[in-house]
């Protein structure tokens, strides 16, 4: 069973977290969780981060789904496009995923640009924390 993070490292989760916020245009939140639903880590100031993480499981679940009986190879990631922003949720190594909620002028390809390293940091952050 998952127990979360240590403190130290929540902290540092949650710093990478935030430096989204600075890194990208129209970022205004983000959470960390597992790729069953439990969260790990947020940077959020109006969402609710269980539900994002809960949310976010299932999104990219019906994702990877998608690609594999579209045949398009493996899933990156999936882009929510809404009326008043997007939300972006991609996988994290292979036991976790990052919700990335941007309102509407979210610079999307920097996004892409950034997610892989901040993705890798995420993933390297948690590599002692969640057990295989």
């Amino acid at each position: 069973m998952y127990a979360g993070p240590s403190v130290t490292s929540l902290a540092s989760l949650v710093d990478v977290l935030a430096s989204l916020r600075e890194k990208v245009m129209g970022v205004s939140e983000s959470v960390l969780s597992t790729t069953d639903g439990l969260l790990v880590a947020a940077d959020t100031d109006t969402a609710q981060p269980e539900a994002v993480a809960a949310l976010a499981a299932a999104t990219l679940g019906l994702g990877a789904r998608m690609a594999e009986q579209a045949g398009t190879g493996a899933l990156r990631d999936v882009v929510v496009r809404c009326g008043g922003g997007h939300v972006v949720v991609l996988s994290v190594g292979e036991r976790a995923l990052l919700s990335i909620l941007g309102d509407e002028g979210l610079d999307v390809a920097a996004l892409q640009r950034e997610a892989p390293a901040i993705a890798e940091e995420l993933a390297g952050l948690l590599e002692g924390d969640v057990p295989a």
